[in-house]
């Protein structure tokens, strides 16, 4: 079973958005879980990661308004997003750190995978 993500939508700059990522079986089993996100023309980026002993990573345009976190179960991956701003405009992916590679984005958007997130100014 595929992870599942959730939670994309159009806001205006400054909204919030919080995106699921649902996998059963992969969260639980992987030492590290990360969200991925690519816009057109970009390149696929790593956008936040967290390991199984809660330790967390930002890349620098994110920090302070992203959130990663993950239920107790660790069935489901949240990535709370505030203050939304043009430039997070991207198809939003969850995986396993190394799963499909270093850059899956195009191999998982091909599976019809991710959830669009769309920030208007």
């Amino acid at each position: 079973v595929q992870p599942v993500e959730s939670g994309g939508d159009s806001v205006q700059a400054g909204g919030s958005l919080r995106l699921s990522c649902t996998a059963p079986g992969f969260t639980a089993d992987a030492s590290e879980m990360v969200w991925y996100r690519q816009s057109p023309g970009n390149e696929c980026e790593v956008v936040s990661t967290i390991r199984r002993d809660g330790t967390t990573y930002y890349t620098d345009s994110v920090k302070g308004r992203f959130t990663i976190s993950r239920n107790n179960a660790e069935t489901t991956m949240y990535l709370q997003m505030n203050s939304l701003k043009p430039e997070d405009t991207a198809k939003y992916f969850c995986a396993p750190m190394g799963r499909w590679g270093t850059a899956p984005c195009n191999f998982l958007d091909a599976l019809g995978r991710g959830t669009l997130v769309t920030v208007s100014s």
